[in-house]
C-alpha cells in the first residue's frame, strides 16, 4: 500500500504541472515529439510565427448508443437564427436549443418603419420643394458620381482603410447566379489566412467523412471477470473524439458497472495510440501550447482540464478522471492509473459515440475553436492513410481540395486551426472552395451551417449588427497579430474572400473594411 501511495504522489506531480512549466517544456521539447521532414508538406516561406486572438473555448455536447440521451448546450434566450437561402428548406425556425439549423430565407418587409405610415400633407408647392431640392442635388452631384457608381468600384473604396497595406490585400467575390467576378484584388497572391485555414478542414472533414460520422471512445478489459471481480485492466481507448468530457465517462462507469462488476485488480490505463505523441502543430509559437489549445492527443477528456488546470499528460488525466467515476459508481480500482498502448486482445464492456460530425464542425467553425481544427485534421490521417499526424491529415485535405477543383498554386497548410506561421491560402482559393462546399449536395448543410451569422452568432455575433448585413452575411473570420480574413457567402448570391496581412495588422481597420466590403454585397 506505502509503494502504491508514493506512485500516485508522483503521478498527480506529473499531472499538476505548472503553467510556467509547460511553457517551458514546449520550447525544450519535452514530452513532445520533435519536428520531422514530412511534418510540414511543403518547405517554409516564413519563420516568423504568428500573435493569436483569444479564441472562443467550449465543448461539444454528446449523443451516445448507451442511454439515447441526448446533450448540447443551450444559449441563453434561445435566441432564433436566419440565414440566407441556399436551396435548403425553408419557413422553418431553429433555435439555438435545437439540432444544427438549415438555413431560412426572411423576406424584409418594405412597408415597415415610420416611412411607412407617413403620407405628404403639403400643399402642391411645399410637396413639390423636397423633388426639385433633390433634383438640384443630383445635378451637381452628377459629375462626382458618373466617376464611381459601380459595385466594383464601391467595393474598392470599401477596402481602402488606414494601416492596412493594399498590395497585402487580397479580395474576391463572385455573383453565384452568373459566375460573374464582381470584383478581385490580387486573388492568386499567398497570404496567412489565419482561421480561414478551417474552411479547407470543415470542407475536407465532411467530404470525406460526412455529416453523420461519429466519434467513439471504448473501454476494454485485459484479463477475465470472476465473479464481482475484473483480475486485470481496464482500457480507457481514444479514437480522436474532441468533445469527450466527464459527463461521458460518468456514463461509461455505468456501463462497465452494468457487468457486476466491482472491483478491478488492475490499474486503468489510457491509451492514446490512435494519434502520434506531437501536442503541437507546425509553425506555433511556443505560449500556442495549452494556452491556445489543449495538448493534441487521441484521447482527451473535457480538453485534459483536471483538478483546476490544463494535464500535459491528457491520457494520463483520463484515465485517473476515469477511475473516480468508476469509484463514484461502486467500482473499486485497486492500481493507480496510467498511460500505455493496449497490445493484446482484451474484451469490449463499454462503447460511447459522439455527436455527429456536422454538429462538431458546426462548433468549430462559427466559434473558430483551434483545437478542433487540429483533431479533425489528425483524424482524417489516421482513416485514410493510415497515420495520425497532422501531416498526414493536411495531405489528404490537400488531395480532397484538388479532387474538387480548387486552385492550389500559392496554398500550403502546415496545420488546421490558422495558427501556424506556415499557412498560406488565396482569395481565389477560398472563394473556390466555398463554390465547391456549396455544390455538394451530401454536406452543403453542415459546411453552410458551419458559418457565422453575422450579428447573430459565433465570432460574428458582435459584427454587422444591422441591416443590410445582420443575418445575411455568413462567414469565417480570421485574426492575428500578422493577417485578418473574412470569407462565405452573402443572401445566398454571393460568394467572397478578403485576406489582409500586415506585421503588424490593424485588426480594427481590416474589420472595418472588411464589413464594409460584406454589407455593400448585402446591400446590392
Amino acid at each position: 500500500m506505502l509503494a502504491e501511495s508514493r506512485e500516485e504522489g508522483t503521478q498527480l506531480r506529473e499531472l499538476l504541472v505548472d503553467p510556467g512549466q509547460l511553457e517551458r517544456c514546449a520550447v525544450a521539447g519535452a514530452k513532445i515529439r520533435p519536428s520531422r521532414a514530412d511534418d510540414v508538406t511543403q518547405p517554409s516561406l516564413d519563420a516568423q510565427a504568428l500573435g493569436v486572438e483569444p479564441e472562443r473555448v467550449g465543448i461539444a455536447g454528446r449523443e451516445r448508443m448507451l442511454d439515447g440521451v441526448t446533450r448540447w448546450p443551450a444559449r441563453a434566450g434561445g435566441q432564433v437564427e436566419q440565414r440566407p437561402d441556399f436551396g435548403l428548406e425553408q419557413g422553418k425556425r431553429i433555435g439555438h436549443r435545437e439540432a444544427p439549423p438549415t438555413i431560412i430565407r426572411r423576406r424584409e418587409r418594405r412597408d415597415m418603419g415610420r416611412q411607412a405610415h407617413s403620407r405628404p400633407r403639403n400643399g402642391p408647392l411645399l410637396g413639390a420643394l423636397p423633388a426639385l431640392l433633390v433634383l438640384l442635388a443630383l445635378l451637381f452631384a452628377l459629375p462626382a458620381q458618373a466617376a464611381d457608381t459601380t459595385l466594383r468600384g464601391r467595393l474598392d473604396r470599401a477596402l481602402r482603410v488606414p494601416h492596412v497595406d493594399p498590395a497585402r490585400t487580397a479580395a474576391l467575390a463572385v455573383d453565384l447566379r452568373t459566375g460573374a467576378v464582381v470584383f478581385s484584388r490580387n486573388p492568386s497572391l499567398s497570404l496567412l489566412p489565419a482561421s480561414n485555414e478551417k474552411v479547407p478542414v470543415a470542407y475536407a472533414a465532411l467530404a470525406l467523412l460526412g455529416g453523420g460520422y461519429r466519434f467513439q471512445t471504448e473501454v476494454v478489459g485485459t484479463g477475465s471477470q470472476v465473479g464481482a471481480v475484473w483480475d486485470g485492466n481496464l482500457f480507457l481507448r481514444g479514437y480522436g473524439d474532441p468533445t469527450l468530457d466527464t459527463t461521458d465517462l460518468g456514463l461509461l462507469a455505468a456501463e462497465v458497472a452494468s457487468w457486476g462488476i466491482r472491483r478491478v485488480t488492475g490499474a486503468i490505463v489510457g491509451d492514446e495510440s490512435w494519434f502520434d505523441a506531437r501536442r503541437t502543430a507546425p509553425g506555433w509559437k511556443p505560449r500556442f501550447y495549452i494556452h491556445e489549445s489543449p495538448p493534441l492527443s487521441a484521447l482527451v477528456v473535457s480538453r485534459s482540464w483536471y483538478r483546476g488546470r490544463t494535464a500535459p499528460k491528457p491520457a494520463l488525466a483520463a484515465a485517473a478522471l476515469f477511475r473516480q467515476e468508476l469509484e463514484a459508481a461502486g467500482v473499486e480500482v485497486a492500481k493507480p492509473s496510467r498511460a500505455r498502448t493496449l497490445r493484446q486482445e482484451g474484451v469490449p464492456l463499454a462503447r460511447d459515440v459522439s455527436k455527429p460530425l456536422a454538429e462538431i464542425v458546426r462548433f468549430m467553425g462559427r466559434e473558430s475553436d483551434n483545437y478542433t481544427a487540429e483533431i479533425l485534421v489528425k483524424q482524417l490521417g489516421a482513416l485514410d492513410a493510415g497515420k495520425g499526424t497532422t501531416a498526414a491529415g493536411l495531405r489528404v485535405v490537400r488531395r480532397l481540395l484538388d479532387e474538387a477543383g480548387v486552385p492550389l498554386a500559392g496554398v500550403r497548410l502546415a496545420d488546421g486551426s490558422g495558427l501556424s506561421s506556415l499557412d498560406r491560402l488565396t482569395a481565389g482559393a477560398i472563394v473556390a472552395l466555398l463554390e465547391a462546399g456549396l455544390a455538394n449536395g451530401e454536406i452543403k448543410d453542415a459546411f453552410v451551417a458551419s458559418l457565422a451569422v453575422a450579428g447573430v452568432d459565433g465570432t460574428l455575433e458582435g459584427r454587422m449588427r444591422s441591416l443590410p448585413a445582420r443575418g445575411r452575411v455568413i462567414a469565417k473570420t480570421g485574426t492575428t497579430s500578422l493577417a485578418s480574413s473574412l470569407s462565405g457567402f452573402v443572401r445566398g448570391r454571393y460568394a467572397f474572400a478578403i485576406l489582409q496581412n500586415g506585421r503588424p495588422i490593424s485588426s480594427y481597420w481590416a474589420r472595418q473594411a472588411q464589413d464594409r466590403f460584406a454589407t455593400i454585397l448585402a446591400a446590392g
